[in-house]
């Protein structure tokens, strides 16, 4: 069963609360390509999509951006 509820922007503060990682791991794991990227909602605002997130979550390890996995 899907829903089709959209997929929601989460701010950095949810996001470090979720993974448990820290600022400058998570921008670290970015660059890498091990980790999201993050989505530009305005000027000074930016967020990750929270399907991305999970997916990430569900497997931290073998997370590649490349793969969209």
């Amino acid at each position: 069963m899907q829903t089709d509820t959209p997929d929601r922007i989460l701010r950095i503060k949810s996001v470090l609360e979720r993974t448990g990682l820290s600022r400058s791991t998570l921008y670290r794991k970015m660059q890498n390509g091990t980790f999201p990227k993050n989505v530009q909602i305005s000027t000074r605002c930016a967020g990750w999509r929270e399907s991305a997130i999970n997916a990430w979550l569900h497997n931290p390890m073998f997370y590649s951006v490349e793969a969209g996995q």
